[in-house]
């Protein structure tokens, strides 16, 4: 049991010193000059999306993360915020230093959307 705490006190730390959470308004300001990347599945992409966001899954993550430039600001969101924590972890060791993520993720935006 003590492990199991242990495992998740850790992975919240390196989690939080990987990405920086923005509110809804701090993330409108940033993320037009930045990577707007959705990391849902993408079913969940298509039935609605923040304007302007590309879709790269987690789960595709390993095979596309060329497609994300280290250098430049990355703006990630989920649903609500399961996936992008290990997204952030995953970019941070490919060189990404500027992580950002929507606090309390799509469900609590009140933004433009775009629908397929």
């Amino acid at each position: 049991m003590l492990a199991i705490i242990v495992y998740f006190v850790s992975t919240y730390v390196r989690v939080g010193k990987a990405l920086t959470t923005l509110t809804q308004e701090e993330f409108i300001q940033g993320y037009r000059k930045a990577q707007l990347i959705d990391v849902r599945e993408p079913k969940e992409f298509e039935a609605g999306h923040i304007l302007g966001a590309r879709n790269i899954p987690f789960t595709q993550f390993s095979q596309r993360y060329k497609e994300i430039r280290p250098d430049k600001p990355v703006y990630l969101y989920d649903q609500n915020t399961s996936r992008t924590g290990r997204a952030a972890l995953f970019l941070k060791k490919k060189g990404c230093t500027e992580i950002y993520q929507l606090s309390g993720g799509f469900k609590k935006w009140t933004g433009k959307i775009k629908t397929k």
